[in-house]
């Protein structure tokens, strides 16, 4: 279908329905994937880490995949970076929603492996920012080498986030058997494994169409509302494809499981960047050397995001404003101030 022939309006409610059955599909596959991977016990690193990261990035999968094949890569590649910065504004929501008053999120949450996943983050976003100076004509299977050593940077990750987990023996056992009450204690999946995986299939099919759909639409609305590409898909794209995160998080805190609900965002940060590689693979040609200045910016603000929470992991402060933390109230403006900043580069 040609969308560039549909009216801005009738594109507008495209883009809103698209945003709407990515919300609702994430929430059941979710719970479609907690049951599968309770009925197989895949464990930790696969079921938990891998499996479900995947899973609820379908969005940002569909839509760089689309962005690939057609070589327009502006929208997409600020949807990654910026989303790694908004989904960390996620926890800002989640301290509010998902705790309270009781006490600052990063009080609640905090332990090793979020600490690790973190380190793993930045290491993964500096490499973005470092293979941004290699030249294009440096390709080692149709991408370049940094961004198979992303890969390999998020799976060491997975591998020894993993191991680390079996010392926790509590949070292990809660999340190896108890996956479904985990994000969804209020409606966990209802139904046998066959169910769990058409829902699975279903669901993953309406997330790749809407997420091409939204991209599609979205890059023709920006275009013609002149906004740039950057700051559309940092931004508003960004927030659309990081609704499942806001459902799943609050959720998971609220049954007072807060490593989950941060351990969720950091795991799925540094998931995205994984992405480039298969946008390279797809695209032929290497993606992150054509990265723009906000493009990088927006690699720094994630990076100066995660940092924040990383201190407020570290000090335990008690203080909260807002019925947040100090440290997601830092968070919050810094997001803030880097949007005025995006606003200004771009």
């Amino acid at each position: 279908m040609d969308f560039s022939v549909l009216a801005s309006l009738t594109l507008l409610l495209v883009f809103l329905t698209c945003t709407v059955v990515i919300w609702i599909a994430g929430v059941k596959i979710t719970r479609a994937v907690d049951a599968i991977t309770t009925y197989f016990t895949l464990g930790e690193a696969f079921g938990g880490m891998v499996f479900l990261a995947i899973v609820t990035n379908l969005p940002e999968i569909a839509i760089t995949a689309v962005a690939a094949y057609h070589h327009d890569y502006d929208i997409a590649v600020s949807n990654l970076l910026g989303g790694v910065a908004i989904q960390t504004v996620v926890l800002v929501l989640i301290d509010v929603f998902g705790v309270g008053r009781s006490a600052p999120l990063t009080l609640k949450g905090h332990s090793r492996i979020l600490i690790l996943e973190s380190v793993a983050l930045i290491m993964i976003l500096t490499l973005v920012m470092m293979a941004k100076q290699f030249p294009s004509q440096l390709v080692f299977f149709r991408t370049t080498p940094i961004e198979w050593l992303i890969l390999f940077i998020w799976l060491g990750s997975v591998y020894s986030i993993s191991r680390l987990a079996k010392s926790e023996e509590t949070l292990a056992e809660l999340r190896h058997t108890n996956l479904s009450k985990l994000r969804h204690p209020k409606s966990p999946f209802r139904g046998g494994i066959q169910e769990a995986m058409i829902v699975l299939a279903v669901g993953a099919v309406l997330t790749l169409v809407a997420g091409w759909a939204l991209e599609y639409s979205g890059e023709i609305l920006s275009k013609r509302w002149h906004i740039s590409g950057v700051l559309f898909g940092g931004t508003i794209l960004a927030l659309a494809t990081a609704l499942p995160e806001i459902s799943t998080g609050i959720a998971s805190a609220k049954i007072r499981d807060y490593n989950m609900a941060v351990s969720d965002i950091f795991g799925g940060n540094a998931f995205l960047p994984v992405l480039f590689l298969m946008a390279s693979i797809i695209s032929g040609e290497a993606v992150i050397p054509t990265l723009s200045n906000s493009d990088m910016y927006l690699t720094g603000l994630g990076i100066l995001l995660t940092c924040i929470y990383m201190v407020g992991m570290v000090l335990h402060s008690r203080r909260q404003v807002f019925q947040m933390g100090i440290d997601s109230l830092c968070v919050l403006l810094t997001y803030l101030l880097g949007l005025i900043g995006l606003w200004a580069i771009a």
